[in-house]
C-alpha cells in the first residue's frame, strides 16, 4: 500500500509542478535529480500508454476469438 501511494503520488505531485510532459528542451536549466525524475515520469507515461494499447489490443483479439 505505502509503494503505491509513492508511486501514484509522488509522481502525480512532481507531474503539476511541472505541467505536462514535453520532449522538446523540457528538462534544459534543471539540476540532475529534476532532470531524472522527468526521465522516470516520462517513461511511465509511456509504459503507461503501452500497456493500455496492449490491453485494447488483448480485448479486440478476445472478442474475435469468441465470434
Amino acid at each position: 500500500m505505502t509503494d503505491w501511494y509513492h508511486r501514484t503520488f509522488d509522481d502525480w505531485a512532481f507531474r503539476s509542478f511541472i505541467g505536462p510532459a514535453q520532449t522538446s528542451g523540457a528538462v534544459q536549466g534543471c539540476d540532475e535529480p529534476a532532470r531524472e525524475q522527468w526521465k522516470r515520469d516520462l517513461e511511465n507515461r509511456k509504459r503507461f500508454t503501452r500497456e493500455q494499447r496492449e490491453r485494447k489490443r488483448a480485448e479486440r483479439e478476445a472478442r474475435r476469438s469468441a465470434a
